[in-house]
């Protein structure tokens, strides 16, 4: 590795495998995080080739609107079972006879799990720069049902975003930044936006590695956030007045206020749950099975967010870990860096 790497380990787990697998497969792998359930932070074993700089985490951006909706859908504002026709005001003045074939039977569940049957897949430039984007997915005719096929789409996430930023009135990231990001101690998240100014949702949203590691043990947490010591005292002056989630401030004996519920517990445990898992028909067998923004993975039980070149947050129930991994890894599939992991980390834990 070279002279500005970083690495801090504990006795019983040691990256020097990873690290070496990583430096051989040529894996580009930028910084690695791994937490275990009930442990500070500061007790993470770390590693960082470079500084801990705001880098794009793709589709990890695909799980944070997942965990928004799960947000959202506590507060009444939606249900998967709605449909997407339901919930237009506010996202787009297309008149209802204007709608493509079929968009009239999408429903929120099928966004969420890329079963919705649209092509507006909103990968090329020319679906990206689109005036109006929801319009486009909007008027767009179907072309399989609703529900019976899954294609990987950033469409239907950006939909998703759309109809939480319509009901809560603000867009996606300010609907956050109060409920999930201040509290993570994650102050100025980063998130791209359309030409309309509405947030992507399904990518473009740009954090530090150790600001990912926090997402990652919240999943592992079930949605509880337990590390509020570990951003106390830095980022407390910067939480916005008109939060609704705790004070950081607030006294550490209050497990209420220490460890605020951010994410329903059973919407998390729903991201990953026999009912969200659909079949995907990708040979990899890392890529067999999609949930509600999360991947299945093949250790027993793991389940993990997946951004483009190589961005993970695997979670691991049973070894009550989570590991957290930042690339820019651009060779073989990147799904190399998870059974990197699957040798080097996981037996250790």
């Amino acid at each position: 590795m070279n002279g500005s790497s970083t690495t801090a380990r504990t006795p019983d787990i040691d990256l020097a495998p990873l690290l070496s697998a990583i430096e051989e497969e040529r894996l580009g792998v930028r910084a690695v995080h791994v937490h275990r359930a009930g442990t500070r932070e500061s007790e993470d074993v770390v590693h960082r080739r470079v500084e801990d700089t705001i880098e794009q985490v793709y589709s990890i951006s695909k799980t944070v609107t997942a965990l928004a909706v799960g947000i959202a859908r506590a507060e009444g504002l939606l249900d998967l079972d709605d449909l997407l026709v339901d919930h237009l005001e506010g996202i787009s003045d297309l008149p209802r006879e204007a709608l493509g074939e079929g968009v009239e039977r999408i429903r929120l569940r099928h966004l969420i799990t890329m079963t919705s049957g649209s092509p507006v897949l909103m990968f090329e430039e020319a679906e990206r720069m689109d005036p109006d984007p929801a319009a486009l997915y909007l008027g767009t005719d179907l072309v399989r049902e609703p529900g019976a096929q899954f294609e990987y789409s950033n469409g239907g996430v950006y939909m998703l975003g759309r109809v939480v930023a319509a009901r809560a009135g603000i867009s996606l990231r300010d609907y956050l930044m109060p409920r999930l990001f201040e509290p993570l101690g994650i102050l100025n998240p980063q998130w791209f936006t359309d030409r309309g100014g509405s947030t992507w949702a399904a990518t473009g949203l740009n954090l530090r590695s150790g600001e990912v590691a926090r997402i990652g043990r919240l999943l592992l947490d079930r949605g509880r956030w337990t590390g509020a010591d570990d951003v106390r005292g830095v980022d407390a002056d910067a939480v916005s007045p008109d939060s609704d989630v705790s004070d950081a401030s607030a006294d550490a004996s209050s497990a209420s206020a220490d460890s605020p519920q951010l994410v329903p517990e059973a919407w998390i445990d729903a991201l990953h749950s026999d009912h969200a898992w659909v079949e995907t028909g990708d040979a990899d067998p890392e890529n067999v099975q999609y949930g509600f923004g999360v991947w299945r993975c093949t250790p027993e039980g793991a389940w993990r967010a997946d951004g483009a070149y190589g961005q993970f947050i695997v979670v691991l129930p049973q070894q009550e870990a989570v590991i957290t991994v930042t690339s820019r890894h651009e060779g073989s599939p990147s799904q190399e860096i998870l059974r990197a992991l699957w040798r080097h980390v996981v037996p250790q834990l």
